[in-house]
């Protein structure tokens, strides 16, 4: 017996499915490699590390003496942005990317994969760093 290969007739797309698909693939095409997308207006910051500080005088004092922490960081990743009193989102003014300066004590502490994060309001963003 002889196996005839008839193809179906395939149904042609239509316009909102490809919509859906472009979205779909437009989102996971997101510079994000941490994984976590803030809710709202916050902002997920990746620490920049002080390794070793010296002072005016010369002296250097490891990290392991000053745990302070960082209060400087790179935009990893950020919300969709803050409700107004009419239901309006208004964007975020920080993009994924920027060095920013935010409030000491501000913040949240999370660890994904053994990479320290923070998310913080963009109200607790005090400057966009140059």
């Amino acid at each position: 017996m002889k196996k005839t290969n008839k193809k179906k007739a395939q149904k042609p797309i239509s316009k909102k499915t490809v919509k859906k698909t472009v979205s779909a693939v437009s989102l996971s095409k997101d510079t994000n490699k941490s994984g976590i997308t803030p809710m709202g207006d916050r902002v997920l910051v990746q620490p920049i590390s002080k390794e070793d500080t010296t002072t005016s005088f010369g002296i250097i004092i490891p990290d392991t003496v000053s745990k302070e922490k960082a209060e400087q960081g790179t935009v990893v990743a950020v919300g969709a942005g803050k409700k107004n009193d009419e239901g309006k989102v208004i964007p975020l003014s920080v993009k994924v990317g920027d060095k920013i300066m935010f409030s000491k004590y501000g913040f949240d502490e999370i660890k994904v994969a053994g990479v320290e994060y923070y998310i913080l309001p963009e109200s607790s963003i005090l400057a966009v760093l140059n």
